[in-house]
């Protein structure tokens, strides 16, 4: 599975999403036409732009089919049931508070050394 936050880039080529994956860009073009979730953008010149999410969805279905062995009618199957499942709240928004609380505990202890001297 690939790690969001590694995904920096605003868009990617085809050959660097193959590359991430170690597969050939053919089998990518070949799940584009496969799979209704995959729709890069595609400039003037019809060269593929995958987005952050495209590149999520490429990450599912190599889960589905290389990894899980899925065939490709039950891979698109799992997507499509995992599209309609809700989507668990995420666990950062808790880590994110709880910094969010030592960091106003930090700012009150700096102010009030501060004031001190």
């Amino acid at each position: 599975m690939i790690d969001q936050e590694l995904l920096t880039k605003r868009y990617y080529k085809i050959g660097e999403v193959a590359k991430m994956f170690g597969v050939a860009t053919s089998l990518i073009r070949y799940w584009e036409g496969e799979f209704s979730q995959l729709k890069p953008q595609k400039n003037a010149n019809g060269v593929r732009r995958f987005l952050k999410e495209d590149v999520m969805v490429v990450d599912q279905i190599y889960e589905l089919v290389k990894n899980k062995g899925y065939k490709l009618e039950g891979a698109k199957s799992a997507l499509k049931e995992n599209k309609n499942k809700p989507k668990p709240a995420p666990k950062d928004k808790f880590k994110l508070k709880s910094i969010k609380s030592e960091l106003t505990e930090i700012r009150k202890g700096l102010q009030e050394l501060k004031d001190s001297i």
